[in-house]
């Protein structure tokens, strides 16, 4: 965050060329910043990795309002008469700007709306980011409006004004980085005016590049989070000893201990019931503690350290292993109850039938690229002793069930016998048979069962006692049945390994009638969000349209402002597909972002055109004249959003995996959006201002 501050603060001073303007609008970043803290303590809001993400995010856009009003005091006060009051000319001079810049922010802010909607996990994710962005905005809108100007007529002066009749026309000296990126501006812009078609072909070609590039985009639902601790987990028998299981473990922390970058491991056998998710003694947790990441042999590497630790650790016999990180487990685990990052779940009847396309699915998601540690939900393999009770055998002895049941329960299972108080505490008491009388099957088989004549009978007289491998659990989901085959992606993204495991699926594995595949994990949050943001983001861009014509009272310039849409979202594909990352919920939060300063920025300069084109000027003319004065404040838009969101491209640091998607996103798209504005958007302007005769 400090970082973003200090980059915009350079850039402000260099394209201001006076202190004076540079401390009035960098005044707009700590202004919006606490206005924010205090909206979100008011809403109830912590500090957290996601709303700090936010404003770190916001910080370019949060002086986008403060550069055009300080601007254009800026180019009145150079050119303004000298008998004319200071507070006349900043007055005036906010008038022109105060009605796009105040839509602009409003449009900013607009955008997110669809991050408010979100629910469930994405929606405890995402939505602290847009409450902090939306509070923040919210604070640069009144700073840029009520407390800029105040500031400007205190602190800004009128520097080189020679006669009393130069007037706000726009030929005032500008500061030397604006003259030096307006010499080579002018006659570029001037050119693309003369010669439209241009503009329009190269929008075309632009559009092109993005509709060949987005297919070529992989999908997830966030980027795997690096949280800097590795977790193993182990599967072993479900009858297995406690015994027998310390001793599996400690075969694989001497393997994990061999790899130099881990000093320590720590080992949980079971889950007590007390936590969310209990687990039985042939389940092992093991938490890697491991040395920085600058000092492993690839630092920062995560995934290279994760295929160290599987060559060491090998495959264990009768031991399943996965490769997770304490958050990830847990948020896994609370999704579908699984503890990978991807699950398929097969629905059926027959417990018998489900595990065998179980394993049928798990053996086909094995052979695509990319899967990792593919496993089935551990349904069998549990002993257990079945006691089938003789109906007729009992009736001889005058027995009935509910008199051997209440003994076995009794006998080998426990009962309440009453409290025992100490104090204000109490105990409940339970009495069973002792060890040696419960131990083993012949144990069992001699329970003696007293008959209301008084006779003893042995339990194998009126029962049979088998020894059999029942099931371990049975899951169920809305009332079905289910089996969890999950598995962890390794390499590509979910999205085209969800739609190749599907085709292979289907291609080799016949299921009955009755059973089928539900897909869940994050591809399962994916899809949801997908779905909300087809229906929240075009009903969002309807809004924006209407605030859009509210501002200009224009169908031909609203037109022209949202055909930057398509054309700003080209730069945030490219640059996505560039730097290998994939399309997820953070990228579309940054397309999102995208939207708001594209149309700010078209908003502004398309209100300077027909400013002018009002004071009778051409339309030619109107549309180059606009594009140099906005030059400025347009440029200054983009290097402060871009130079805020530097530190979150280059981070390494834990949350920047989340964090980085989206900066790349408005980067990439800031690139196309300021050649729209400045380009295209004067190009076009005669084909679509209201009065194209002039």
């Amino acid at each position: 965050l400090a970082q973003g501050i200090g980059l915009v603060a350079l850039v402000l001073v260099l394209f201001m060329g006076g202190l004076r303007p540079t401390i009035v609008v960098a005044v707009a970043l700590p202004f919006s910043v606490l206005f924010a803290t205090l909206g979100m303590y008011c809403f109830g809001l912590s500090a957290n990795l996601m709303s700090l993400g936010g404003l770190a995010i916001a910080i370019g856009m949060l002086v986008d309002g403060a550069i055009v009003t300080v601007e254009n005091i800026d180019r009145h006060l150079r050119g303004a008469p000298l008998d004319e009051p200071r507070i006349t000319t900043c007055a005036r001079a906010c008038g022109e700007v105060a009605r796009p810049v105040g839509f602009a922010v409003a449009i900013v802010i607009l955008v997110f709306l669809p991050l408010f909607t979100l629910t469930g996990v994405e929606g405890k994710t995402f939505r602290p980011l847009a409450y902090a962005i939306a509070l923040a905005m919210g604070g640069a809108l009144v700073y840029a409006l009520i407390v800029a100007p105040a500031w400007a007529y205190f602190l800004m002066r009128a520097p080189g004004r020679k006669t009393s009749g130069a007037g706000a026309d726009g030929t005032t000296r500008e500061s030397l980085v604006v003259r030096i990126l307006q010499a080579p501006y002018r006659p570029t812009v001037a050119f693309f005016v003369r010669h439209r078609w241009l503009a329009a072909v190269g929008s075309v070609a632009l559009l092109a590049v993005g509709v060949i590039v987005f297919p070529r985009l992989g999908t997830e639902f966030t980027p795997e989070l690096n949280e800097g601790t590795i977790v193993v987990k182990l599967k072993m028998a479900p009858s297995i000893s406690i015994d027998t299981s310390r001793q599996m473990t400690q075969v694989i922390e001497r393997r994990i201990l061999a790899v130099p970058e881990v000093t320590r491991v720590v080992t949980r056998i079971g889950r007590g019931e007390i936590g969310a998710h209990a687990d039985p003694i042939n389940a092992a947790e093991l938490y890697l503690i491991m040395r920085p990441p600058s000092e492993w042999r690839v630092p920062y590497d995560e995934e290279q350290m994760v295929e160290r630790l599987r060559e060491a650790i090998g495959e264990p016999p009768g031991v399943i292993v996965n490769y997770t990180q304490p958050i990830e487990m847990s948020v896994d685990e609370l999704l579908e109850g699984v503890q990978a990052e991807l699950a398929v779940k097969l629905f059926g009847e027959d417990l018998d039938v489900l595990l065998d396309k179980a394993n049928e699915i798990a053996a086909v998601l094995g052979g695509i690229e990319g899967a990792r540690d593919v496993q089935v939900d551990q349904v069998t393999g549990s002993p257990q002793l079945l006691i089938r009770i003789d109906r007729g055998a009992a009736a001889r002895y005058n027995l009935n069930v509910g008199d051997i049941q209440r003994v076995i329960q009794a006998g080998i299972g426990g009962a309440n016998a009453g409290l025992i108080f100490e104090g204000i505490r109490r105990f409940e008491i339970l009495v069973r048979y002792p060890e040696s009388y419960r131990a083993t099957v012949d144990n069992i088989r001699e329970t003696i069962i007293r008959s209301p004549d008084g006779a003893l009978v042995p339990l194998d007289e009126v029962a049979s006692i088998e020894e059999i491998v029942g099931p371990r659990q049975i899951t169920r989901e809305r009332s079905q049945r289910f089996i969890a085959i999950q598995c962890n992606v390794v390499g590509r993204d979910i999205g085209s390994f969800v739609t190749e495991a599907e085709q292979a699926i289907s291609a080799n594995v016949k299921l009955p009638p009755g059973y089928l595949t539900v897909w869940g994990g994050s591809y399962k949050l994916q899809q949801e969000a997908n779905k909300r943001f087809a229906v929240v983001i075009p009903v969002t861009l309807l809004l924006i349209l209407l605030m859009i014509y509210a501002a200009l009272d224009s169908l031909r310039n609203t037109a022209l402002i949202m055909l930057n849409i398509p054309l700003a979202l080209v730069g945030g594909v490219v640059a996505l597909w560039i730097s290998g990352e994939n399309l997820s919920v953070p990228a579309t939060v940054g397309f999102i972002a995208l939207f708001g300063i594209a149309l700010g920025n078209g908003l502004v300069l398309i209100t300077c055109a027909n400013q002018l084109l009002a004071e009778g000027m051409d339309a030619n003319t109107a549309s180059i004249e606009s594009a140099c004065r906005r030059l400025r404040p347009v440029l200054m838009t983009a290097i402060t959003t871009a130079l805020g969101l530097l530190p979150l491209l280059l981070a390494t640091g834990t949350g920047s995996e989340v964090q980085k998607p989206l900066a790349i996103v408005v980067t990439g798209g800031l690139v196309s959006s300021t050649i729209l504005t400045l380009l295209v958007v004067p190009g076009l302007y005669k084909w679509f201002a209201d009065t194209p005769s002039q």
